[in-house]
């Protein structure tokens, strides 16, 4: 499905907004966006919430498609999900360039 004429995929796009709608789930991203790859145990560092709270903003972010874990026993390493991460950048860009130069009754 296309978004105001873009090519954009409203339900990805609309998977990748609700994983980051929440405040930590920004600051995973930020972290690991500032890295290559890093263990669960450094996320969870870097955080001051329960593990059990990491480990589920760590799933929606999977689920999202916005970063990607690999096992290395025992051990979980989280890295950002580079094909998607720049599918979610041109999607939200080309969602917020969307503007109509001749905006409707809200034009002043």
């Amino acid at each position: 499905m296309n978004c105001c004429e873009k090519n954009i995929d409203t339900e990805q796009l609309a998977r990748f907004a609700k994983a980051m709608g929440h405040p930590t789930r920004i600051e995973i991203l930020c972290y690991l966006a500032s890295l290559d790859s890093c263990f669960f145990g450094d996320i969870h560092n870097e955080l001051p919430i329960a593990k059990a709270t990491v480990s589920q903003h760590l799933k929606e972010l999977k689920d999202a498609g916005l970063i990607q874990g690999e096992i290395e026993t025992p051990k979980v390493r989280y890295c950002i999900n580079k094909e998607n991460w720049e599918k979610a950048q041109q999607y939200f860009n080309g969602f917020f360039e969307t503007k109509k130069e001749k905006v409707g009754c809200c034009a002043s």
